[in-house]
């Protein structure tokens, strides 16, 4: 049936995003319904309000370390701590995986969105927060859209699923949910602008399904 196919063949990429999750720390992030977050997307309010314990909290990238205490058996010197990352490396290592990845797994002859190329001149020539957010959110969100995951060798092929007939599908709601509070999660944790989620969510996730701001809301149970 059309959810066992979805299943099969276009569930969320959470592996090639995981280096992103590393970044917006996402706790239990296979199961989007758990996000206290509320984002209304409508033309006339988008608003975002977070709980005080949202499970998008910015990750604070400490670094767990063995104990260095010196014993007489030690070797005279305790081996020093790795250097904390900013919050503008780790997303440079993300979307350096994310590219790499995304480039390794497109099938053959199936050529790149126009969204890897802007991932990758962000990467080039700004590397701040905002622009690789963007990048990299933008890039998920067309990754999960237009293409299926082989469920054996994992590559990319473009997708034949057709989106607006299938809004029934469980899990095409779930794809759908856990992308939009992506999108929440970023500005909550003050990586990318309300008006830039904003216009990403109603172009390349509302518009998609056929359904109007409100309706689109509605569906997702808001």
């Amino acid at each position: 049936n059309n959810s066992k196919t979805y299943i099969t063949m276009r569930t969320i990429n959470l592996p090639l995003i995981a280096a992103f999750a590393s970044v917006v720390k996402t706790n239990g992030y296979t199961q989007p319904q758990q996000c206290r977050t509320s984002f209304t997307s409508s033309a006339t309010k988008f608003r975002v309000s977070q709980s005080q314990s949202t499970p998008f909290a910015i990750s604070s990238f400490r670094q767990n370390h063995a104990s260095s205490r010196l014993q007489m058996s030690d070797f005279g010197s305790a081996m020093p701590e790795k250097p904390k990352l900013t919050t503008e490396q780790k997303l440079i290592d993300a979307a350096d995986k994310f590219i790499n990845d995304f480039s390794a797994k497109l099938s053959e002859g199936v050529p790149p969105p126009p969204e890897l190329d802007a991932l990758i001149e962000a990467r080039k020539t700004s590397n701040d927060k905002q622009s690789l957010s963007k990048g990299i959110y933008e890039l998920m969100i067309e990754q999960g859209m237009l293409y299926d995951i082989d469920p054996t060798t994992g590559m990319l092929s473009p997708t034949l699923f057709d989106i607006k007939a299938n809004l029934d599908v469980p899990e095409v709601k779930s794809e759908f949910d856990y992308l939009y509070k992506y999108g929440m999660s970023l500005i909550s944790n003050e990586l990318i602008e309300v008006d830039v989620v904003k216009n990403i969510v109603v172009k390349r996730l509302i518009e998609r399904t056929g359904l109007s701001p409100e309706e689109f809301d509605k569906w997702l149970g808001y």
